[in-house]
């Protein structure tokens, strides 16, 4: 691991104001030489790896902040402080009663080890685990921009159908995430040029032909919070998580549900769909599917063809076409038949 300075500052205000000096006009917040860290699930492997070589951390868990470690629920919906450990929300007895899917994206996620210690906004900033950005002997222009893409032609099982381009295919394989784009979530930041809302769905950015520019944040932006509008079907929801084992295993395809249902009749439903996409992944297309239908086997299908309309598989990863429709068919199936 390349040597780098350790710093520990003791509120927002100084934190931006050190990553603001050494950061340059355009820098990536994952290309910065100063870049935060809070749980250190991700960002120590890849320093680790070679593939982030910041000269200067700052550690965020001395922040004062109190506010950056609640969860708050009020009438308004929901606000997760953005230094919030994964497993404390995912055992929150509020969560799991208005949120489901909110819950069921966290328990499902990783290992009870690395719940106990990521933070909510590093978990939905983390970087793609593909195998070819993680080894740095293999071209990658999510690492080294305009070097290639060795997946492309290499062993692309894990990979993604949805958001991709000729420059990239890696897949964004966090699970959070599709829970909260389906539930409209806002991101609260602050830099030096004050504090910003930034709707979930529009933090992450396609890979198009910069895949490295990864989101919409600034090298000097701290994430402060994550909220959660109080919906009227958030109740009806669940994450359903398709994976090779049962623990501590990337999804091969997940779907993240919440339905407005009168009846059997769908009055809205809101769709995401992790592990075959480059990005979270809002199935609106599948929403607009199901609008004022019945839901039933056939019309969660017709729903699930939707989705995946426009999918682009590699070599190894056609099978997650036909698998992501069946996993959205069984999360809209059986999130229809919850007791709420």
């Amino acid at each position: 691991m390349r040597p780098f300075i350790y710093e520990q500052p003791q509120d927002i205000r100084t934190a931006v104001a050190v990553a603001s000096r050494f950061a340059s006009d355009g820098d990536q917040p994952t290309r910065a030489d100063a870049q935060f860290i809070a749980g250190g699930t991700n960002l120590a492997d890849y320093m680790k790896l070679g593939v982030a070589q910041p000269s200067r951390l700052l550690d965020l868990n001395r922040l004062d902040e109190p506010a950056l470690r609640e969860i708050t629920v009020g009438d308004n919906g929901i606000r997760f402080g953005a230094l919030v450990r994964m497993g404390e929300a995912a055992d929150d007895s509020e969560v799991k009663r208005r949120y489901p899917v909110i819950a069921d994206s966290l328990r499902l996620a990783a290992s009870g080890q690395i719940r106990n210690m990521a933070s909510l906004a590093g978990n939905v900033l983390q970087r793609t685990r593909c195998e070819y950005f993680r080894e740095t002997s293999w071209a990658c222009n999510k690492r080294v921009p305009g070097s290639g893409c060795a997946a492309m032609e290499g062993f692309n099982r894990q990979h993604a159908v949805l958001g991709t381009s000729e420059a990239c295919i890696a897949t964004y394989h966090g699970d959070f995430a599709q829970a909260l784009i389906a539930l409209d979530a806002v991101v609260r930041v602050e830099g030096s040029r004050g504090a910003r809302n930034i709707a979930f769905a529009k933090l992450h950015r396609l890979p198009g032909d910069t895949p490295h520019i990864e989101t919409e944040l600034a090298a000097d932006e701290i994430v402060t919070a994550i909220e959660v509008p109080a919906l009227p079907w958030a109740a009806r929801s669940m994450y359903l998580k398709i994976r090779d084992r049962q623990s501590y295993a990337f999804a091969l395809a997940s779907a993240a549900v919440a339905l407005d249902l009168d009846g059997d009749s769908v009055r809205e439903a809101r769709i995401a769909l992790g592990g075959v996409a480059t990005v979270p992944w809002r199935a609106s297309a599948a929403e607009a599917a199901l609008q004022g239908k019945k839901l039933d086997e056939m019309s969660a299908g017709t729903a699930a063809e939707a989705a995946f309309a426009h999918a682009n598989p590699g070599r190894h990863n056609a099978f997650k076409i036909e698998l992501g429709k069946r996993a959205l068919v069984r999360a809209l199936l059986e999130t229809r038949d919850m007791k709420v």
